[in-house]
C-alpha cells in the first residue's frame, strides 16, 4: 500500500479537490454579484471580502489538482449559474434590500458548507484533510457571518 501524498493524490480524492473548486468558483462569483446588487455599503464589502476568499481557496485547490498531472476545473456550475441569475432578479425585485440578498446568499453558503463536509467525510484521512480543514473553518466562518448578518436584518 502507498502512502497518499499532497502530489500522489486518489482519484476520489481529486473528484472531491475538483467539486471544491466548482463550488468556490461559484461561490466567488455570487458574493461579486451579491455586492453589485445590494445597497448596503458595508455587507457589499464583506461580499467582496469572502469573493477574494473564495477565488484564493479555489486556486490552491487548482494547484493541488495540477501537482498531481490533472487539468483543474476553472469554471463554476450550471445550477450556480441559475442560482445568481436568480439572487440577481430578486435583488432587482426587491430593490437591493438587504434581507432579501442576505437570505439568497445564506442558501449558497448552506450548499458549499455541506460540500466541503460531505468531500472530508469522504477523504478521511486523504493528505489534503488539514488543507480541508483548514478551508473549511473559512468557510464556516464566511457561512455564520452571513446567516447571524441575515438574522439582524429579520423584521
Amino acid at each position: 500500500m502507498t502512502l497518499e501524498t499532497k502530489e500522489t493524490l486518489d482519484q476520489e480524492t481529486l473528484d472531491g479537490l475538483q467539486k471544491l473548486i466548482r463550488y468556490n468558483i461559484d461561490s466567488s462569483k455570487g458574493f461579486k454579484e451579491s455586492a453589485e446588487e445590494i445597497d448596503n455599503a458595508s455587507i457589499a464589502t464583506m461580499f467582496r471580502e469572502l469573493a477574494d476568499q473564495r477565488c484564493a481557496i479555489a486556486t490552491e485547490l487548482q494547484q493541488h489538482v495540477q501537482w498531481n498531472g490533472e487539468e483543474a476545473v476553472d469554471d463554476g456550475s450550471a445550477i450556480a449559474a441559475m442560482h445568481r441569475a436568480w439572487l440577481a432578479v430578486r435583488g432587482k425585485l426587491s430593490g437591493g434590500d438587504a434581507y432579501a440578498i442576505l437570505c439568497e446568499a445564506e442558501r449558497g453558503e448552506d450548499y458549499i458548507k455541506a460540500a466541503y463536509e460531505s468531500v472530508l467525510k469522504s477523504t478521511a484521512g486523504s493528505a489534503m484533510n488539514s488543507t480541508l480543514q483548514h478551508q473549511y473553518a473559512k468557510i464556516k466562518t464566511g457561512h455564520d457571518r452571513v446567516r447571524d448578518l441575515r438574522d439582524s436584518f429579520k423584521s
